[in-house]
């Protein structure tokens, strides 16, 4: 397993062992020790699965209280996957990053807390499972608009499919100011 620190701080791209024969492939997508040992000595306490057509754009989400880290892998299909930091005292505070993620590669994106996430289904449909720190919670689930110009994120599609909640999502700076992050 090769772990690679990504530009913003925090955010590691790791690169699993595939082992590939005349049947398929196997590889471990979560070893706790291991994990811990590379510096991702986090308790996931929860497993989600999201199924998405071509197209689709989830995001850009995160919880407030008490925030969760991530562990995403893509099980089927291709994603490109964003994070925003919204951590206010990082050097990098408002910047975003994003990998492309797929079922070839099987690279998994650590996610630390202090980041908004979201992803782009890019094949005809896309399954993605993440691992997080805490359960979710709707009451402090917040959401910040996928194509909020102050972050200008470069999406590769044009009209993607979306959920009501995130074509109504607030601008940037309505959530800063809710969560008093802006100084």
């Amino acid at each position: 397993m090769q772990v690679s620190d990504l530009k913003l701080a925090g955010l590691k791209l790791v690169t699993p062992s595939v082992f590939r024969d005349e049947r398929g492939l196997f590889f471990e997508s979560y070893r706790k020790e291991l994990y811990a040992s590379l510096g991702m000595d986090i308790s996931f306490v929860q497993d989600n699965v999201s199924f998405s057509c071509k197209n689709t754009i989830r995001g850009l989400h995160f919880q407030s209280t008490p925030g969760q880290v991530k562990l995403i892998t893509c099980l089927q299909g291709e994603i490109w996957d964003v994070v925003v930091d919204i951590r206010p005292d990082s050097p990098t505070f408002l910047h975003w990053e994003a990998v492309t993620l797929d079922d070839q590669s099987h690279n998994q994106l650590f996610i630390p807390i202090g980041f908004a996430h979201g992803f782009c289904a890019m094949s005809k449909s896309a399954c993605i499972q993440y691992k997080v720190s805490a359960p979710y919670n709707p009451k402090t689930e917040k959401t910040i608009r996928w194509n909020d110009p102050e972050l200008n994120i470069a999406w590769p599609i044009k009209d993607p499919i979306l959920a009501l909640r995130d074509q109504d999502s607030p601008f940037l700076k309505e959530v800063l100011d809710v969560l008093d992050c802006r100084s």
